[in-house]
């Protein structure tokens, strides 16, 4: 039963016939044509043979006692399997039905009696033919099944890889739901959270083009792009332009991402938010009203730097609202009638839920009730993002794993920046880079940016600009300072903000002073009412330094603030780290 052995070997024949001469005569004319031959007077035996030997063709008379040809051609055909083993029934029977009954037990073909030889023959080598051909499918057959369950195997690995860089944020975190259902094992669509350093998160949700892994390769690098500069303190604008430029040049022509960015500051209750591409989100408000977060942009990797805008819209929100964003997986799933589910039944579901229920679970219950058991068509991701109190996410952030390295202990760095690059680049993601090379500062990102922020804020706005605090008074006046913020930007010249670094070790855990200078005409530091201020726009950052840092001093007429923080062994110990956000300058 061997069927290795080479295709010129003689075939191994199995004849089964109780007539001994009519066996004997069939038997010496295989023989002659170089066959070896086997053979059984009644069907029992022809099986028990084949059950032991095997054979490459059997040839089986219809009539035969103790079991006829028809039930051995059953066992003969259950004991092959999937090797095909032509069946040939001899028979002298010329009424259909029984011809057919032949046919029906497993029968591949008829030799009638007397016995052709050349016929006899011509048979044997068209079976032969086909033997053959099937073995030859059956192993390629076997060699794809296998290649594909090696293939399987190597993409859930990769899958492995990939779901552990890309869900190393805040999916977890309690005011996020999401689904997402892949028509493979890659998914074409995806999905990152990663807390921010100042407070807040920041959200990509995309969809590449195509679907399994040719869509799941250019995710690899977004995810890298995403959490590495997202926890470094980058907008979401930059990083947006970073993800644009790393598509546009490594993917190939035709494939991009359709892509929203989610910037969610939940002290300040306000969303920015990006939409390249997918279907307009929708903005659910605690009171059942519906905002749509349109798409006013190109996909991800589809133009150059120079035309790619990456501004994002603002949208001012209370805690308990609610926002949706998904692919068009969600908008295309399907019914049995082939129609679309659509924004129409999507909005109108979530308007007649109105306040009752989680507007997650409203989409989710009529996609589902819409489409039956349909096979989704398209990968499906539908996210849910509800803004909250700051203090329900205290801890967040502590979620992201922290590098291994050991970074240096005792340094100083000094870093200025001036002129046009106020207006066109902040330094505070790299400088906050250079702090948490220090593995005790690792887990205080969240402080220690909104040091640097806030004294950056100060030097730039009251130091550079000039602006005044008193603007921010009031919610117009808030609108009227930042207008003004960007208007002098644009013109700012001889001008320079100076940043000094210096860490260094101590018995209980560290030190790290900050000093930053500016090219300002200074400001009244001495003036306590700003920081009183509760209830305004402005004022709460000198109250935020005091609170974070040992000590806080103001040189030069305010043009040089001096911050002193320490951090304890203990406390990186214990990862215990507090959520503070940014805020603007204290002036």
């Amino acid at each position: 039963m061997d069927d290795s052995l080479s295709d010129n070997r003689p075939l191994r024949i199995l004849i089964a016939d109780d007539s001994d001469s009519d066996r004997l005569i069939l038997k010496t004319l295989l023989r002659r044509l170089g066959h070896e031959v086997e053979d059984a007077g009644n069907g029992e035996e022809a099986v028990e043979i084949f059950r032991r030997s095997g054979a490459d063709i059997v040839l089986l008379d219809a009539l035969m006692p103790v079991m006829d040809g028809m039930e051995a051609a059953r066992h003969i055909k259950a004991l092959a399997g999937e090797r095909l083993v032509p069946l040939i029934f001899l028979t002298s029977l010329s009424d259909a039905d029984a011809l057919a009954r032949c046919l029906e037990a497993g029968g591949d073909d008829f030799l009638t009696k007397p016995y052709n030889r050349i016929i006899i023959e011509a048979k044997i080598n068209a079976f032969n033919r086909m033997r053959l051909m099937h073995r030859t499918l059956s192993h390629h057959r076997d060699l794809i099944r296998d290649r594909n369950r090696q293939l399987l195997e190597e993409q859930k690995v990769a899958k492995r890889v990939f779901d552990n860089v890309a869900h190393t944020g805040c999916l977890s975190a309690p005011n996020i739901r999401y689904h997402a259902s892949p028509m493979s094992i890659f998914n074409g669509d995806v999905l990152f959270a990663c807390p921010r350093p100042a407070g807040g998160m920041q959200i990509l949700v995309g969809d590449f083009t195509g679907h399994g892994l040719p869509a799941a390769i250019g995710a690899m690098p977004v995810a890298e792009i995403f959490y590495g500069m997202t926890s470094k303190g980058f907008s979401g604008s930059d990083v947006l332009r970073e993800i644009n430029q790393k598509l546009g040049r490594i993917m190939p022509t035709g494939m991009f991402c359709c892509a929203a960015m989610i910037q969610a500051d939940f002290h300040l209750n306000q969303l920015q938010i990006w939409n390249g591409g997918l279907p307009d989100g929708v903005l659910v408000r605690k009171d059942g009203s519906l905002e749509s977060i349109a798409s006013r942009h190109l996909p991800l990797g589809v133009v150059n730097a120079a035309r790619f805008d990456a501004g994002m819209e603002v949208f001012h929100t209370e805690p308990g609202d609610t926002l949706l964003m998904m692919t068009d997986g969600v908008m295309e799933a399907e019914n049995r009638q082939g129609e679309m589910y659509g924004e129409e039944r999507l909005k109108r579901s979530l308007a007649d839920a109105g306040t009752a229920g989680s507007p997650f679970d409203v989409v989710m219950e009529g996609i589902h009730a819409f489409t039956g058991n349909q096979q989704e068509q398209d990968d499906v991701t539908l996210l849910s993002l509800q803004m909250v109190e700051e203090s329900e996410l205290v801890g967040v952030s502590e979620r992201l794993p922290q590098s291994a390295l050991e970074g240096p202990a005792e340094w100083q760095c000094v870093y200025e920046i001036k002129d046009r690059s106020l207006e066109q680049f902040s330094p505070l993601p790299l400088l906050l880079h250079i702090c948490m090379e220090v593995p005790g500062l690792r887990r205080k990102s969240g402080e220690i940016y909104t040091l640097l922020s806030e004294l950056y804020t100060n030097a730039l706005e009251h130091g550079v600009l000039g602006l005044s605090s008193d603007w921010k008074a009031t919610p117009d006046g808030f609108g009227r300072y930042y207008a003004e913020r960007e208007r002098r930007l644009q013109s700012v010249s001889d001008h320079f903000i100076r940043f000094t670094l210096t860490h260094t070790m101590t018995d209980w855990g560290g030190q790290l002073t900050i000093v930053c200078e500016d090219s300002g005409a200074g400001f009244d530091y001495l003036d306590p009412s700003p920081a009183n201020n509760e209830s305004g726009y402005s004022g709460r950052g000198l109250m935020l330094l005091r609170k974070l840092g040992r000590s806080l001093t103001f040189r030069e007429y305010g043009t040089r603030a001096e911050i002193v923080y320490d951090w304890h062994f203990s406390e990186v110990a214990a990862r215990d780290g507090n959520t503070n956000s940014q805020t603007g300058g204290w002036s």
